[in-house]
């Protein structure tokens, strides 16, 4: 089991939007591909506030790579984005890291 954490750094003032964006469009889009999130968040104490932050779980690189490559290529995803970037991008840059578990 893999898990990656991604972290959409906002533009200003719009860390609200990308929540939205998430819960209205990504979501849906990541179940009919087979894609599973773990759970999101935005900062409440740290050094940034702008930042929304995901984990989607993997059982695989190759799963990954086949899924996420899907999701980039999808036509509503495409839309989606498109859409909800007419009036300037909500999402500055963005960041990720895939994590294998440990025995404790």
């Amino acid at each position: 089991m893999i898990h990656e954490r991604r972290v959409y750094h906002a533009a200003p003032k719009k860390v609200g939007l990308v929540v939205k964006r998430f819960k209205e469009h990504n979501t849906r889009i990541y179940e009919r591909l087979g894609i599973k999130t773990i759970g999101a968040w935005t900062v409440i104490v740290g050094e940034a506030n702008d930042q929304f932050i995901y984990l989607l779980e993997w059982e695989s690189l190759a799963e990954r790579e086949q899924k996420w490559g899907a999701f980039l290529q999808d036509e509503e995803w495409q839309r989606v984005w498109a859409e909800t970037d007419k009036d300037g991008a909500l999402v500055r840059y963005a960041s990720n890291e895939l994590l294998q578990p440990v025995a404790l």
